[in-house]
């Protein structure tokens, strides 16, 4: 993951903080010892002149002098970090920096600034261990700001730690969504390959959803619906209703997958579907090769042949489904025209077969009404629709997927 930060300036106050700290001590404070008094003297007036390796120098002698007291290593090592982050000597910077935030002299007003300094600086460092300590230490002082929390979630990642990832993002994401806030793309970037590390598949696909909630690209909604279709024992009514989110958000692909969708279509009765994916696949060139056209060039003579036949009879059969009390019939008649894109003759039969008792899958059949509604316009319509869809798991998923589709449309 790339870093983030603004670097430049989080250590430029850095060194504003250590300017501070390093002037003069207040007249009832601590006292420098008379031994070091010279020294540390002349090394702060090395530093006011820019002249780090002269002050250096100093620093060198007065860590030597005998008689130094904790307050004058202090003082050292606050010095030494100064210059140590004007010089971009981050491995020196860390130490000094974190010696003299150790000590008891170390202003605690100070502590929120400090804190953060030494986890970005740890990070750049790669010092993940390190970065995590200071970063986690930030959190639960209530001073980390947002670059912060992003600090700290790719120093877990870094670190390897994919189970610590996925505790402290996830738990960061859902605080965001709580307040109304878009989590970064990024995080659930992070959350998503830590689970892929762990093996989580249900962490996995619901990383993708929370991509596709809130980035609605292709390749997310193509990596979901990947992971959607390997779920085991999936019916192909199911998978046909999968191809179908997937042919709307443009995340079909590959050939085989057009003809798996198309020969689904005609064992569902809905010839006019495989008709209309197979013509787009042609259109869309995704047949490789002379042999994969020849093959789906007869399932698509097939679909026409069978198309022709049910588009003749589909106004008898529409008149005789609403004369029936049994909604099956309806319902079949309204997958008929949404094969056919006659979308608002769809929304008819189905809504007035799910009016009637004896509908086979109602929450199927809830679902198709939804992506009638859709496809002709009538958004509303189709949210209420999909959040109808209830009784099986899988399909009120692919529900929630399509009420989302609805909402970004």
């Amino acid at each position: 993951m790339k870093n983030t930060f603004r670097w430049a300036a989080g250590l430029a106050s850095v060194v504003l903080a250590l300017g501070a700290s390093t002037a003069a001590p207040a007249e009832d404070g601590p006292k420098v010892s008379k031994p070091e008094a010279k020294t540390l003297k002349a090394a702060q007036d090395a530093m006011a002149a820019k002249k780090y390796q002269d002050a250096l120098a100093k620093l060198h002698d007065a860590q030597n002098i005998a008689g130094k007291t904790a307050y004058d290593q202090y003082l050292i090592d606050e010095m030494l970090g100064f210059i140590a982050v004007r010089t971009k000597d981050y491995a020196e910077a860390a130490r000094s920096l974190e010696a003299s935030f150790n000590s008891p002299y170390f202003d605690k007003a100070q502590i929120p600034q400090r804190v953060n300094a030494l986890a970005q600086i740890n990070y750049t460092l790669r010092n993940y261990d390190k970065a995590v300590d200071f970063g986690t230490r930030a959190v639960k002082g209530g001073y980390a700001d947002e670059e912060m929390y992003t600090l700290l979630s790719q120093a877990y990642y870094l670190k390897g730690d994919n189970r610590g990832t996925k505790r402290f993002v996830e738990g960061y994401v859902e605080d965001l969504i709580k307040r109304g806030q878009t989590p970064k793309e990024q995080l659930l970037q992070l959350i998503m390959s830590a689970c892929s590390k762990l093996e989580d598949s249900d962490c996995v696909t619901h990383s993708l959803e929370r991509l596709v909630t809130y980035y609605p690209k292709t390749e997310y909604w193509q990596n979901l619906l990947y992971s959607l279709f390997q779920v085991r024992e999936q019916s192909d009514n199911n998978r046909l209703n999968l191809y179908r989110l997937a042919l709307e958000v443009d995340a079909l692909k590959q050939p085989d997958d057009y003809t798996e969708m198309a020969q689904l279509a005609l064992d569902a009765g809905s010839p006019g579907e495989a008709q209309s994916i197979l013509e787009k696949g042609f259109e869309k060139k995704v047949f490789p090769d002379a042999r994969a056209q020849a093959k789906n060039k007869r399932l698509l003579d097939s679909a026409k042949h069978r198309a022709a036949a049910d588009l003749a009879a589909l106004p008898k059969m529409d008149k005789d489904a609403a004369a029936d009390k049994n909604g099956a019939k309806d319902v079949a008649v309204g997958l008929a025209y949404l094969g056919y894109h006659q979308y608002d003759k769809a929304v008819t039969a189905l809504s007035r077969g799910l009016s009637k008792p004896g509908v086979h899958n109602e929450a199927e059949a809830r679902l198709l009404l939804g992506i009638a509604e859709l496809e002709a316009g009538k958004k509303d319509e189709a949210v209420k629709s999909f959040k109808a869809v209830k009784g099986d798991p899988k399909l009120e998923r692919l529900a929630n997927l399509w009420n989302l589709h609805a909402r970004q449309a």
